[in-house]
């Protein structure tokens, strides 16, 4: 179809009113299982056409008001015409309305199977004007779609024979006439013997509810012959009636259990008040979707401009430009607020304004112009792009309505956007309304943006405002709208305001009546039965604070943006609640206050289909492993101070799950993965909780000692022919305070820090580099050599299961012989590196060419069959989530119970700073304190009782993170290390030596007894500890540089 040819496509749904629909299956069907099917099959032909790109606009021509209203919470038109006298008569009124210049799409209602293929094949059928092309149904008698072109030159002659019909009414005004037979347009439902047929398609979701209840109670099936199966019309409503509140109990019931609750469903609830069953049924399913967890984000309101071309009775936000005060915020203002709130902790910069300024006033064009942009959105992408740069705040717009190539612009420089859609009452529009004049408030434009946002998988907020004069049914209605586009556009919809007027001076509804708490209850609870138990549903602290506990109760799981710099600028009179009182109220009602970032988990953690790739890397800043916020600037190896944990833990809160999980634990149980992956997602209460019994099992394991073993690490080369992304050691900047330059350390050097470090008291080297190109097998077997010849006792900690199966493969060896042969040079155990996460679902991002999780675990089984101990590892915090902690962990306790090889469990929180995978924007910036201590913890409790021992990184953590650790789980300090260069490569300020001195005096400080040990956990003979404990200073240690590898 040419449309420069055809003018505008409009798409025309005649609908009756919903109670006489359907007439002809009233001998099956009573009339409100008639209603709601016919309402059903309406909302699913509009929610297809109003998606379609190629459709201009939808008019639904009704003369029952109901139908108006569900029309424009779908974002239809409606042409109220009262008194039609059948389709015939609707569609002649529509034709008269649009008239020569447009192409009428006439589509029926009751198609409960339409694709918008099929409609789009329609379209691109269609012939040049005039062209008149028909849809047949399923027998070729009746008509069930035609495209005329112009919309006014056909007579209409709907009824029996009206295929032919139609066809001598086009040819007889001239039009060219051609027929298209398409499935989903052919099959109507109007009889008895249709109700199989039509339950085995794929039908539209409202449909298919509507069918689910049906196939239920037996009426898709043997229908032909059925006559009135529930008595009179009379009985059948006399007897919904009487169970409308068994009914009513039954809807709770379902939705509760998790069943989607229909349109009807909930219109059926409107005058349902007792909250009682009501919160009960939505705080279960906020509860299964959220557990404990209540969010907020902590942001800086920068509201851009105060200008606004609408007029809404209840704001005090917009106002006419006022003397001596800009039309915008200039740059440095926006500045200026962003730095503060990143000051404050702040992670997410909220753009408010009002809606197309420039369209209204002079003062906003002019200023528009001084600042250099066409427009307000030009502006604001500027501001947004200029705020991410400079602060690394993340910009959330809520830049009223706009089009798909600003909405498209703006997502290149926030990470979500919001409108609210406030109703989709179009009455509350009209004069007299609070919305009179304002015409960005008609739900029809806000409706159509959200669709574009969710084309545009866009992160996106929206919600209603309740005490406005809407109706409950029109809140219902306006829930509906939104959960439509949500299911029809993606699910990009991540959050739902329930926000309740609050009446302001100097306004027109000054003096207007407040909703009370129990209307917003009820609301709130309304809200989550309709979205689920995953939706975000919110509703503002702010404007209601004595009373959280029942805004929680109701089913709410978020407060929204708090700022702890700027106030809020829509609800001036009604300051934000300080954090701490927050956290306070929100624990008073059982549940756990946690900070999210403007892109709620599930968006961020799927950040590459919901953001714009040059946003990842600020999102994973300040990005927790399960997508919320990271609640300090505390990172691994960087020397900040770690938060403050409580010494004893308070009065500590968890639920039967969590408790059921830790008595397994205690019982030597293998936990399953969700059990782990629960430990790990202890936050607040239960997270004390967690560390505090992972410190009881190693009490009742460990006792109070803590060990520690004086030991020397020695890297041999910094040259390395893989590619791991984690790894800047033989990638990091050149730098002599970090990797420095290019070296490969002959034997001789090797002997040299072998013999120092045992007359330093020494008990191990423990030797690892990277995999040079020019190292073979024989390289490692001629370290060992030289190391057992220099000092027979001193105990060879060396090589990673990759340098094994490197070594072995150059030497033409199987894993096990090259083994065996590393046993007999003198190699006493292993370092169970280069497991980084025993998953390869994060390997083949992470160490793309290194052995996968089958090869690691292939060596290790190996060595412990030969006789050779090896530690356990988790290097974590990086691309990896806690599932794949949980997998990794119980990979190591499959080994551990088949084996019994290793000696000990070590978390290696991720350092990044220097890192590639850091420094390209696809990581995280390590483990938060949190998950830190809760790798230990967690280790302790999930490898009871079949390993023991549990390490924790000083040289990660720093001492005051060992120093917790050995509160959470741990009962292993590590090695004094005397130098260390890998972890310092990464960018660590730690690592060069803990000296023994400094081990006795921390574990002290703890009450608890220091012991010295050897690799395998025996306490070391007392001449070493002397000697230990009187070691002079290191001899400066000499890397002899490999310059054809400089670079």
């Amino acid at each position: 179809m040419n449309r420069d040819r055809q003018g505008m496509i409009t798409a025309v749904v005649p609908v009756k009113s919903f109670s006489v629909a359907k007439s002809r299956l009233a001998d099956i069907l009573p009339p409100d299982l008639r209603a709601r099917l016919a309402r059903a099959m309406a909302g699913d032909v509009l929610a297809v056409l109003t998606q379609i790109a190629e459709i201009d606009a939808v008019l639904v021509v009704t003369e029952d008001p109901s139908v108006a209203r569900l029309a424009r919470a779908s974002g239809a038109a409606v042409l109220l015409e009262p008194g039609l006298n059948g389709y015939n008569a609707a569609t002649e009124a529509a034709a008269r309305f649009l008239g020569p210049d447009r192409t009428m799409l006439l589509v029926p209602g009751d198609l409960p199977a339409l694709a918008a293929d099929d409609i789009r094949r329609l379209i691109a059928a269609h012939g040049e004007a005039p062209c008149l092309t028909l849809v047949p149904d399923r027998i070729k008698d009746g008509t069930n779609a035609l495209m005329v072109t112009p919309a006014d030159t056909l007579s209409f002659c709907f009824g029996p024979a009206s295929f032919d019909r139609h066809r001598k009414a086009a040819q007889k005004a001239g039009l060219a006439v051609q027929s298209l037979e398409l499935e989903t347009i052919g099959f109507d439902l109007d009889r008895p013997e249709d109700l199989a047929a039509v339950a085995q398609l794929r039908l539209g979701p409202q449909s298919r509810a509507v069918f689910d209840v049906l196939e239920h109670d037996g009426l898709t099936t043997n229908n032909k012959n059925i006559r009135r199966p529930f008595g009179s019309e009379t009985d059948a409503i006399s007897r919904r009636e009487k169970t409308m509140t068994i009914t009513r109990e039954d809807i709770l019931d379902r939705t509760a259990s998790g069943a989607r609750i229909t349109d009807d469903e909930a219109l059926a609830l409107l005058d349902f008040d007792d909250l009682v069953p009501l919160t009960e049924a939505a705080r279960t399913l906020r509860d299964a979707g959220h557990g404990d967890i209540v969010t907020f984000s902590r942001k800086v309101f920068i509201p851009l401009t105060h200008l606004c071309r609408d007029v809404c009775h209840y704001c005090t936000f917009a106002h006419p430009p006022k003397k001596g005060e800009s039309a915008f915020m200039t740059p440095a203002e926006v500045l200026a607020v962003a730095e503060a709130g990143k000051r404050a902790g702040c992670k997410e910069a909220l753009f408010t304004l009002g809606d197309k300024p420039e369209l209204r006033y002079r003062a906003a064009r002019e200023q528009l112009a001084e600042l250099g942009y066409a427009d307000t959105v030009s502006y604001i992408e500027a501001m947004a792009a200029m705020v991410l740069k400079e602060t690394g705040l993340l910009p959330h717009v809520n830049g009223g309505v706009m089009t798909a190539d600003e909405i498209a612009r703006l997502r290149k420089v926030s990470v979500s956007q919001g409108i609210m859609l406030e109703t989709v009452s179009t009455r509350l529009s009209e004069r007299g309304g609070p919305h009179f004049g304002s015409p960005d408030k008609l739900p029809a434009p806000r409706l159509q943006m959200m669709r574009q946002a969710g084309a545009a998988a866009i992160p996106f907020t929206s919600g209603i405002l309740i005490g406005i004069g809407e109706t409950r049914q029109e809140r219902i209605e306006s829930l509906l709208a939104l959960r439509d586009i949500h299911e029809n556009h993606g699910g990009h919809i991540q959050e739902i305001i329930i926000q309740n007027f609050r009446a302001k001076a100097d306004t027109k509804m000054a003096n207007a009546p407040e909703p009370d708490l129990d209307e917003q209850v009820w609301t709130i609870a309304m809200a989550r039965l309709i979205f689920g138990p995953t939706m975000n549903i919110q509703s503002p602290p702010n404007l209601r604070p004595e009373e959280l506990a029942a805004l929680i109760n109701a089913g709410i799981n978020d407060w929204g943006g708090i700022s702890p710099v700027t106030p809020d600028h829509v609800n001036p009179e009604a300051p934000w609640p300080q954090i701490m009182a927050l956290e306070r109220e929100t624990e008073k009602a059982g549940k756990i206050l946690t900070e999210r970032l403007a892109a709620y988990p599930p968006y961020a953690l799927d950040a590459a289909r919901w953001l714009d790739a040059g946003l990842h890397g600020a999102l994973l800043r300040h990005q927790d492993s399960e997508g919320y916020a990271r609640p300090d600037n505390w990172i691994a190896g960087s020397g900040t101070q770690p938060p403050t944990l409580f010494a004893k833990p308070p009065a500590m809160r968890a639920n039967d799950t969590l408790h059921a999980i830790i008595d397994r634990a205690f019982a030597g149980k293998r936990l399953s993965e969700d059990e782990i992956v629960r430990l790990f997602a202890a936050r607040g209460g239960e997270y004390e909780f967690v560390r505090a019994k992972a410190d009881e099992l190693r009490e009742a394991i460990c006792g109070d000692d803590v060990s520690y073993v004086v030991t020397r690490n020695i890297n041999y080369t910094n040259i390395c022919y893989f590619k791991c992304q984690f790894c800047a050691f033989s990638k990091g900047k050149m730098s002599e305070n970090l990797r420095g330059r290019p070296y490969n350390l002959p034997l001789e050097e090797i002997r040299r820090r072998v013999v120092e470090a045992w007359h330093r008291g020494g008990t191990e080297v423990c030797l690892q580099g990277g995999i040079h190109p020019e190292y073979t097998g024989q390289t490692y077997l001629d370290i060992c050599e030289t190391i057992r010849k220099a000092e027979p006792a001193m105990h060879i900690h060396a090589f990673s299961p990759l340098e094994v199966w490197q070594g072995a493969e150059t030497l033409g060896l199987s894993v096990p012989d090259f083994l065996v042969a590393l046993k007999e040079a003198g190699l006493s155990s292993m370092p169970g590196t280069a497991a980084e996460i025993l998953d390869d679902e994060v390997r083949r991002d992470l160490c793309p060419d290194k052995i996968n999780t089958a090869q690691w675990m292939e060596v290790v089984e190996a060595a412990h069959m030969a006789g050779i101990r090896t530690t356990a590892t988790i290097m974590f915090g990086h691309i990896d989530r806690p599932v794949h902690w949980a997998r990794h962990i119980l990979r190591v306790r499959e080994i551990q119970e088949k084996t019994g090889g290793f000696t000990e469990f070590v978390g290696l929180p991720f350092v990044p700073m220097e890192t590639p995978i850091y420094l390209k924007n696809r990581s995280r910036l390590g483990p938060t304190y949190r998950e830190a201590m809760l790798m230990h913890a967690v280790a302790r409790l999930a490898l009871n009782p079949v390993l023991t021992n549990i390490q924790a990184s000083w040289v990660k953590l720093g001492a005051e993170g060992l120093s917790d650790c050995l509160t959470a789980g741990a009962n292993d300090a590590g090695g004094t290390l005397m130098e260390e260069t890998i972890t310092r490569s990464a960018g660590a300020v730690h690592g060069q030596e803990m000296a023994p001195h400094e081990f006795v005096e921390m574990i002290r400080a703890l009450g608890r007894t220091p012991r010295l040990r050897n690799t395998l956990y025996e306490t070391a003979p007392e001449s070493r500890m002397q000697r230990a404990f009187q070691a002079p200073p290191l001899e400066p240690s000499i890397n002899t540089l490999a310059s054809k590898y400089d670079r």
